[in-house]
């Protein structure tokens, strides 16, 4: 088993292979600026930096950034989309690109490993996010939605971004981890709401490792550690358990599967809880976050509030999971999704230099009128009948490389809104207009989507 220590060593984003410099010449422009200042600007004000650069350089432009200076080349158009997301895995490589997030998922992790090891990792995932599993998990979500839902007070304002959070962790909790003990779960809750409400700062920090000794980054390792002693608890006693077979939960699953391979077996223990917290972080705040923002749109708008309340009450889940969808497209969880070049490559007709990281920006996908007409209005009716095209939307990424959650994600977002729209109607306070604020790596609303409920 791994200490948390050595994986925060072994993880630490550098550079571990050598390629040749790169020349800024040699890639589209993009701002001078030093390498600091632009990953702050991205990470910390990535809402006004990237459409600003898209205004000044056009459809394609590069950035110089942290922690070795790399550069990243930003692309938006569907075609070039499409490019990054059937390039040959063996070039196009997702884990090295997201080698910020390391430290903390892992290097089992499914976001983090590339060629071979991922095609394993996710064949061994994918039973449990099947079909028949999302049909079995909906039972639980709904009852877990349902009882949130029911403590709600009518007529008094809240942040539903902290209620959303409290909702989705509760479910990964219990359908991902399968913790049932009220006192292993009153443990994981705040280990798990420390590990996601971080700074961008804390990330940018995981490559210094002197910096572990002080401030946030010293508290933020501390609770890594606190953290993995309890899933590798939670881990060792489900392997003892004798009734996994009767269990639907993820980790119960996950303990059942095994390599096709003869003589080889399944997760490892440090492959357990790497996928776990993968599926933990990936899966947490990121469907909490797109469903306050559901909330607050269809709060501001009446009439998109009674069509999704007859939904609802009629059983309309297509319908549901647009509102979803078309709040995932209007204010983006994730701003990128990104590969690295480990060999040269042309996408859109530019050569490309091995060592250079490739992102299709989000942010200028979903608010491209070319894309979206009225890009800034909430129209859920956008994704009635299928008809988004292809590589516009891209909350789940794409590719071999497509979110193994984004079917949970969706299923859980509408059996929630269903419960929520079933009981209540949604209005805003007084208050601030919203906006999304950076937290970690993900986007949300700056001031928690305040709502009012009133029973019908």
């Amino acid at each position: 088993m791994t200490t948390t220590a050595e994986r925060f060593e072994r993880m630490r984003p550098v550079s571990r292979t050598r390629t040749a410099p790169i020349r800024p010449e040699d890639l589209p422009p993009g701002p001078r600026w030093p390498a600091l200042v632009q990953s702050v600007a991205l990470l910390r004000f990535r809402h006004q930096f990237i459409p600003a650069m898209h205004k000044r350089y056009g459809d394609v432009f590069s950035l110089d950034i942290l922690p070795e200076g790399r550069f990243l080349v930003i692309f938006q158009r569907p075609e070039h989309v499409k490019e990054i997301f059937a390039g040959d895995p063996e070039t196009f490589h997702a884990g090295k690109a997201n080698a910020i997030l390391g430290p903390v998922m892992g290097e089992h992790s499914l976001l983090l490993v590339d060629g071979a090891t991922h095609k394993r990792a996710r064949k061994l995932l994918m039973p449990a996010f099947n079909r028949q599993a999302l049909h079995d998990y909906e039972a639980v979500v709904t009852a877990i939605a349902k009882a949130e839902v029911g403590q709600w007070q009518p007529g008094v304002p809240f942040r539903s971004l902290d209620r959303m959070n409290a909702l989705t962790l509760e479910v990964i909790l219990r359908v991902v981890f399968g913790v049932t003990s009220e006192s292993r779960l009153a443990r994981l809750r705040p280990l798990v709401n420390r590990t996601v409400n971080v700074s961008p700062a804390v990330f940018l920090g995981w490559s210094f490792p002197r910096l572990q000794q002080h401030g946030p980054w010293r508290r933020a390792f501390e609770n890594q550690v606190a953290l993995d002693e309890v899933i590798y608890a939670e881990i060792g006693e489900r392997r003892r358990a004798t009734d996994l077979e009767s269990r639907s939960d993820v980790l119960s699953r996950l303990l059942q599967v095994t390599d096709a391979g003869p003589g080889e077996g399944g997760l490892s223990d440090d492959e357990l809880r790497d996928q776990l917290v993968t599926l933990l972080l990936a899966g947490h705040e990121t469907t909490a976050t797109a469903l306050s923002w559901a909330l607050h749109e269809l709060g501001r708008d009446p009439a998109q509030l009674t069509r999704a309340r007859d939904a609802a009450l009629s059983g309309d889940d297509d319908y549901l999971e647009a509102v979803l969808k078309e709040a995932m497209r209007l204010h983006p969880v994730i701003p990128m999704v990104v590969r690295h070049l480990m060999a040269p490559a042309t996408i859109g007709g530019l050569d490309l230099p091995a060592g250079a990281t490739v992102g299709a920006s989000i942010i200028l996908a979903h608010a491209d009128p070319r894309n979206h007409p009225e890009p800034d209005r909430f129209r859920p009716e956008r994704f009635a009948g299928g008809t988004m095209p292809a590589n516009t939307w891209l909350p789940f990424g794409g590719g071999v490389r497509r979110c193994i959650g984004a079917g949970f994600s969706l299923m859980e977002g509408v059996a929630v809104l269903r419960e929520v729209l079933s009981s209540y109607d949604v209005s805003l306070p007084a208050g601030r207009a919203e906006k999304p604020k950076v937290r970690n790596i993900t986007s949300v609303p700056r001031h928690g989507s305040r709502i009012v409920v009133g029973r019908r």
